[in-house]
């Protein structure tokens, strides 16, 4: 009986044993399901830079000439769309919970359009002697805008393409107009063409304030522990970007018969930087995926 009793003490102190080692890697469990809850929510902070476009979409059209002998609507300015490049940099600010992030954007901008139109004297006693006129200008505006987004990710890997939507608001620093006027003249016994030189103003007193909307696509990729973002986004104006209350202020831009359209401003903007994380668990725990 006692070697049948050590035989089955010595079986239960086995069976414990090896009950314990196969608990083990269940106890560690715990971790990994610690972390993946701290992986839920994180604050990031970085830095972003890039380029824009930008399109001009006339509200209501000025003009501070009118034509007698053909229609208003061919001296009316024609605008070029999304052909000058200008640039912006952010610093972005971003609260992250379960696949949707919540962030602030602050970004300097600068922005150009370009648009022309024309003007024609025909001498009425002969229609032969004439004087054509083309007027080029463009705008440069800086403006110094705040958004506020809600992201989403797609996929939640390393690689990371998310969409994201906000509004926003510009606040204007400055803003330039240069104008080139180049014309034909029929009218001094031949065929003379001819160019003035550039007018450059300052025409900050000709634009205001905004604010629109925003909607866009864009990536993240977690290297190590940062975050590398790229991204694109549609801007829309929702208001008039024009100070209409000076549209005829600037003597030197009346003098040569422009006038300030009210407009909406339309960008396409994108952007690339990295991302902080400001979260750890310890100084050895990656805080992003694992």
């Amino acid at each position: 009986m006692k070697k049948i009793f050590t035989v089955v003490l010595l079986l239960g102190f086995v069976f414990s044993a090896t009950a314990q080692y196969k608990r083990k890697p269940g106890s560690m469990a715990s971790k990994p399901s610690q972390q993946s809850k701290f992986l839920e929510m994180q604050w990031w902070l970085g830095f972003k830079a890039g380029t824009n476009l930008t399109q001009a979409v006339p509200i209501e059209r000025y003009a501070i000439m009118t034509p007698t002998n053909y229609a208003t609507a061919l001296t009316d300015k024609t605008y070029k769309s999304f052909n000058k490049a200008g640039s912006q940099a952010s610093i972005e600010i971003t609260f992250y919970y379960k696949g949707f992030s919540f962030s602030t954007q602050p970004t300097y901008r600068n922005s150009s359009f370009v648009y022309s139109n024309q003007y024609e004297w025909t001498n009425s006693d002969n229609p032969s002697e004439s004087l054509v006129l083309h007027y080029n200008q463009e705008q440069k505006l800086d403006y110094a805008d705040f958004p506020l987004l809600v992201k989403y990710d797609v996929l939640r890997n390393k690689f990371r393409p998310y969409v994201q939507a906000g509004i926003f608001y510009s606040l204007l620093i400055n803003a330039n107009k240069s104008v080139k006027v180049s014309g034909t003249d029929y009218a001094s016994g031949g065929t003379n063409q001819f160019a003035n030189q550039e007018i450059i103003v300052g025409a900050k007193d000709l634009f205001d304030n905004y604010w629109g909307i925003m909607a866009g696509i864009g990536a993240n990729y977690n290297l190590g522990n940062v975050r590398l973002t790229l991204d694109a986004s549609y801007w829309k104006s929702m208001s008039n970007i024009s100070n209409v209350s000076n549209r005829f202020g600037n003597d030197r831009l009346s003098g040569i018969g422009d006038a300030q359209d009210d407009l909406n401003l339309n960008n396409i903007v994108i952007s690339a930087g990295v991302l902080f994380p400001m979260r750890y668990l310890s100084s050895d725990f990656k805080t992003l995926d694992r």
